[in-house]
C-alpha cells in the first residue's frame, strides 16, 4: 500500500505559509506531532531544505508507511512511536532544547479510515476497535462490552454530543447481556434502530456521533490534547509557530482556549504599567478558526469538517 496514494493532506498550503517564517533558517526543527501518513510531513522536508524533522505517530503501521514515504530525506527526519502529549520527553531524548515549528493534524488518519479491519469508519463492517496504537490500549468493544450505562451516556454524551445517549445506551446494554459486540455493522444497526425517524433524516448517518465518542474514549484524545497543546506551546523558541487542524468543535474549543490564554495578559486589574511577566507569550496568527476552501472540499471530502488555528511565540516564560 502506498501512503503517497492513500493521503491527501488537509488545508497543506496553509500549513506551510503558516510555519515558514519560522523555518527558513539553518537548523530549524519543526515537530509533526500527528506524523500518519507523512504528507504534512513530506511537504515540510520539501519546502523547507534547511529544516529537520521530528515526526510523532502512536500508529506502528503509519510510522511504517511513512518512514518509506521520508526515506529519500534521510537523517533530516526522525521518526518516533509516541503519542503527542509525550512532546517534552522526546524533544529531550532527541536533545532539542526548543522546536521552531509544531503541526497538529488531529482526528483518524486517512489509512485508519479507509483500513476495514482497524474499526473507525461507520460504512463498512469491521472489528470493532478504533484503537490508534493497536499495541496497547483497550478496544472499541471492550468498552461497549465493560462499561457501565452511566459512563456509556457521558461518553456518547459529551465526545458525540449525541442527544440520545440515553436511548442507544440503553439498547445496547439489551443487546450485549444477549451477546457481546465485536464488528461495527452490529452496532451500526441498532443505532438506526434505536433513533428516532426525525433524528435519522438530518446529519448523516446517525451512528457517527456514536463512533466519534467511542474513538475518543478509546484513544483518551481530549485529555492526551489538553496536555499537549499547552506542552507544545512551552516548546516553542521564541519567534516559532504552531499550526493546529481540528476536525470536530470538541478539539477547536479546546485548541482555542489554550491559544487564546497565552495571548492574553494575565495582570491584575487597574495596573498602569503591566510587567513582563504578564505578558502574553503568544501572538494569534488567525481570526477565529480558519475553513477549508470550497475547491479543497471538492477535492478532498476529509477537509470539510476541518478547523485551522496558529499562533506564534513571542517571548519567554517569565521566571
Amino acid at each position: 500500500m502506498s501512503s503517497n496514494a492513500l493521503h491527501v493532506p488537509v488545508m497543506l498550503q496553509r500549513c506551510l505559509d503558516m510555519l515558514a517564517p519560522a523555518l527558513a533558517e539553518p537548523g530549524a526543527v519543526v515537530v509533526d506531532c500527528t506524523l500518519g501518513l507523512g504528507g504534512h510531513s513530506e511537504a515540510l522536508l520539501r519546502s523547507f531544505p534547511a529544516a529537520r524533522l521530528i515526526g510523532l505517530d502512536r500508529d506502528t503501521d503509519a510510522l511504517r508507511l511513512a518512514g518509506e514515504r521520508l526515506a529519500p530525506y534521510g537523517d533530516r527526519a526522525t521518526l518516533v512511536h509516541a503519542v503527542y502529549d509525550e512532546l517534552p520527553e522526546v524533544l529531550e531524548r532527541l536533545g532539542v532544547p526548543r522546536a521552531q515549528g509544531v503541526l497538529f493534524d488531529l482526528g483518524v488518519s486517512s489509512m485508519q479510515l479507509d483500513e476495514a479491519d482497524r474499526g473507525f469508519a461507520y460504512a463498512q463492517d469491521a472489528p470493532l476497535d478504533m484503537r490508534m496504537d493497536q499495541t496497547a490500549g483497550i478496544s472499541a468493544a471492550e468498552v461497549l462490552n465493560t462499561y457501565p450505562p452511566g459512563d456509556l451516556v457521558r461518553i456518547l454524551r459529551t465526545y458525540g454530543e449525541e442527544k440520545f445517549a440515553k436511548k442507544i445506551v440503553g439498547a445496547v446494554v439489551k443487546e450485549r447481556a444477549k451477546e457481546p459486540f465485536s464488528n461495527s455493522a452490529r452496532l451500526v444497526e441498532l443505532i438506526r434502530e434505536a433513533l428516532p425517524q426525525a433524528a435519522k433524516r438530518t446529519g448523516g448517518n446517525p451512528a457517527k456521533r456514536t463512533f466519534q465518542a467511542l474513538r475518543i474514549e478509546v484513544n483518551g484524545e481530549l485529555s492526551v490534547l489538553e496536555r499537549a497543546v499547552p506542552a507544545a506551546v512551552a516548546a516553542l523558541a521564541v519567534g516559532g509557530r504552531i499550526a493546529v487542524l481540528s476536525y470536530h468543535s470538541l478539539e477547536d474549543r479546546l485548541v482555542k482556549r489554550v491559544l487564546t490564554a497565552g495571548a492574553t495578559n494575565t495582570a491584575p486589574p487597574g495596573l498602569p504599567v503591566v510587567p513582563e511577566r504578564y505578558q502574553p507569550r503568544l501572538k494569534l496568527l488567525t481570526r477565529g478558526a480558519e475553513l477549508p476552501t470550497e475547491a479543497e472540499i471538492a477535492e478532498n471530502r476529509r477537509a470539510a469538517p476541518a478547523r485551522f488555528r496558529g499562533a506564534e511565540r513571542i517571548r519567554e516564560d517569565a521566571l
